[in-house]
């Protein structure tokens, strides 16, 4: 059998007579999700059969963590009060979250180089469906990894002191954030032409994480770098589950910080609404 007339049932890809149409009995938005589904348990089976990718993506977060909690932990400042670790470990959670795009880049420019990228433009799929199976797929890896940090934080000595309900808006707002980056990291992945160009990315995105609230309040930087921090969407997700989670805040008292909860929400919904469209974009204008 050709790749386009293997069995659905064990591929998850439709033979060449199975497209979208009023003809199968199915609407187009059927099909969306069928095709989101089959990408997204593509995606998944490679992580289940190598997990060490997972780990190796939790690896650099774990060793900040130690190295600020423990190392400069006790040298570091909380404007208002409070303990460091307490302070650090929301701005760890965000700095996690915020460094997945580049796992979801490397991953695609990868796919795109040994020509599976091809092969789904070639198949009889939905247009969005390989970023939004993509998406689906790196947001339940992004649970699980915040899942294990948590775990890991827990392990060390932090507590969310804001009861279930602000933890679980907190996560939430984690994952809201790391949603709308995937779209960021897709269209990227599209974008470079190798894994290794992708790699060189971490040299725009470690000073995107850095410069931010995760590890110390923007009031605390010169004036200009400190604005830079406080108007970074990173610093709004960390300032705004530092509050659900009833950890110190450290706020520097601009608007922003003061009405972090708000863009901890506007920011994600702003970044999906420009890259998801461009990241489908780009997948259609590959076979032009």
């Amino acid at each position: 059998m050709t790749t386009l007339e293997r069995d659905p049932a064990t591929t998850g890809v439709r033979r060449p007579g199975d497209g979208p149409g009023p003809d199968r009995g199915h609407s187009l938005a059927y099909w969306a999700v069928s095709d989101c589904w089959n990408i997204t348990r593509r995606t998944l089976t490679h992580y289940q059969r190598q997990p060490v990718a997972i780990l190796w993506q939790l690896g650099f977060p774990i060793l900040s963590l130690l190295l600020y909690g423990y190392v400069f932990g006790s040298a570091m400042l909380v404007p208002g009060g409070g303990g460091y670790r307490e302070f650090l470990m929301p701005g760890m959670f965000a700095m996690t979250m915020a460094m997945g795009f580049m796992s979801t880049a490397v991953a695609v420019v990868t796919d795109a180089s040994k020509g599976v990228v091809d092969r789904f433009r070639s198949m009889p799929m939905a247009p969005s469906a390989f970023a939004s199976g993509r998406g689906a797929a790196d947001l339940v890896v992004a649970a699980a990894e915040l899942t294990i940090l948590a775990v890991t934080a827990l392990l060390i000595g932090w507590r969310a002191d804001g009861g279930v309900l602000g933890a679980l808006g907190a996560f939430g707002l984690l994952l809201l954030l790391r949603f709308s980056l995937i779209w960021v990291g897709v269209w990227l992945g599209m974008r470079v032409p190798t894994p290794e160009a992708a790699g060189g990315l971490y040299a725009v995105a470690f000073p995107l994480t850095m410069i931010s609230s995760t590890f110390v309040s923007p009031s605390l930087m010169p004036d200009w770098l400190g604005f830079v921090a406080a108007w970074n969407p990173i610093s709004s997700t960390a300032t705004a589950t530092r509050e659900l989670f009833g950890n110190p805040v450290a706020g520097g008292g601009t608007w922003v910080e003061e009405h972090a909860l708000l863009m901890a929400v506007v920011w994600p919904l702003v970044i999906t609404l420009v890259f998801l469209p461009l990241a489908v974009r780009r997948f259609q204008g590959l076979s032009r």
